[in-house]
């Protein structure tokens, strides 16, 4: 199974189940991100991992430790409008990309809750992104 249609069935499981899913992020907090192509234009929607820090929602652009940022990425940075769902909730939100040292602070958090994030720091020399989603009033 590729990517998109892994992707797939973590939304569809998310969204008939109020944000909860089962198999590997069984317990985890999972998000919806939905971004907007910087090239096509098209809609894309992202089942992502994240955290709560005071009244913001972190994620991060791990793509698995790959070398390179994930599509997501690069599509919120050309347009850092987008929308998010947690649990049942979908609302507004835009998406800041953070600076030294908090970013390093917040991807430690992650790492601490979810180990895995510490393993793909440790396959890639890229400083992994991490980015803040600001809900919108």
């Amino acid at each position: 199974m590729d990517i998109a249609d892994y992707n797939k069935t973590i939304i569809e499981e998310f969204r008939a189940n109020g944000g909860k899913v089962g198999g590997p992020f069984e317990g985890a907090s999972l998000l919806l991100l939905h971004t907007v192509g910087a090239k096509s234009g098209a809609a894309r929607v992202n089942p992502l991992a994240y955290l709560v820090d005071a009244d913001r929602v972190v994620i991060i652009a791990s793509f698995a430790g790959a070398d390179t940022n994930p599509p997501w990425y690069h599509n919120l940075v050309a347009k850092s409008d987008v929308e998010v769902e947690v649990g049942s909730e979908r609302y507004a939100a835009t998406a800041e990309v953070v600076s030294e040292p908090e970013r390093t602070r917040l991807y430690n958090q992650m790492a601490e809750r979810m180990p895995a994030f510490a393993e793909y720091q440790a396959k890639t020399s890229r400083a992994i992104p991490v980015v803040v989603l600001n809900r919108k009033a």
